[in-house]
């Protein structure tokens, strides 16, 4: 949920600058949704009194870390690294379903053109895709869901190794293991049991790492980030939930 508070930066320096993207918030304007006001660019900008330049993407409801640069060559200089896939990725989310053992998706994603934003673009075939996964806590809840008498879930770690639309939400579904609070790809019937029984109204998915070498010093760079509020907050109320 987002609030007028400064965003927080998670790093700093005279090149480069990371911040905890809230969920909710867009990185710039978008003709996606041409009433929001609010701007990841626009309010670093005026936080900081400098221009930025986004040097990736998060979807909308996806927190997490967001790397920009103070040039706009600089931020063209990292965006290679991505286009090279050297940029590391990690991300934090819960699933539907348990998972019980690392594994890897590689299944091609057909472009999802947005009405408005990609109108001028043409047919697209399905692009190649891969996403690793590594399980980190399974829970049953005692809650029915469907035919079954509890609830499954895992909290999973996500490794893109490239970098679709919306390519870990539909990986997940791929796998039958949908996102927690994903209205586009998820499962509409669990996200209301989240909404109901645990007032869990936000996608479950923060990129929580960003591994990349500085384009001036060449030295590698992490930037670790908490989940989010709401995700940290279920997690701990089902603590007592934690099955082997």
């Amino acid at each position: 949920m987002m609030t007028d508070t400064p965003l927080r930066i998670l790093y700093q320096d005279d090149t480069l600058i990371a911040i905890e993207k809230p969920c909710g918030l867009l990185v710039h304007r978008s003709p996606i949704d041409k009433h929001e006001t609010r701007f990841a660019v626009q309010m670093l900008r005026d936080q900081i009194g400098q221009h930025v330049f986004p040097v990736h993407r998060l979807d909308r409801p996806t927190s997490g870390v967001l790397l920009f640069a103070f040039s706009g060559q600089i931020a063209s200089e990292v965006g290679q690294q991505m286009m090279a896939r050297t940029v590391q990725k990690e991300y934090a989310a819960i699933v539907r379903g348990h998972i019980h053992a690392d594994g890897m998706v590689d299944y091609a994603l057909k472009f999802k053109a947005d009405k408005i934003a990609d109108k001028d673009r043409g047919a697209i075939p399905p692009q190649p895709a891969c996403t690793f996964y590594t399980p980190v806590q399974r829970f049953v809840l005692p809650f029915q869901s469907g035919r079954y008498s509890s609830s499954r879930y895992t909290y999973v770690k996500l490794f893109p190794h490239s970098g679709r639309k919306h390519q870990l939400r539909r990986h997940m579904v791929h796998l039958r293991n949908p996102i927690i609070g994903d209205t586009t790809h998820g499962d509409g019937k669990q996200n209301k049991f989240m909404r109901q029984q645990f007032n869990f109204t936000n996608l479950a998915l923060t990129c929580t790492r960003l591994g990349v070498q500085h384009p001036l010093s060449g030295k590698w760079l992490d930037i670790h980030c908490p989940v989010h509020d709401a995700m940290h907050k279920l997690l701990a109320c089902w603590e007592e939930f934690k099955v082997n």
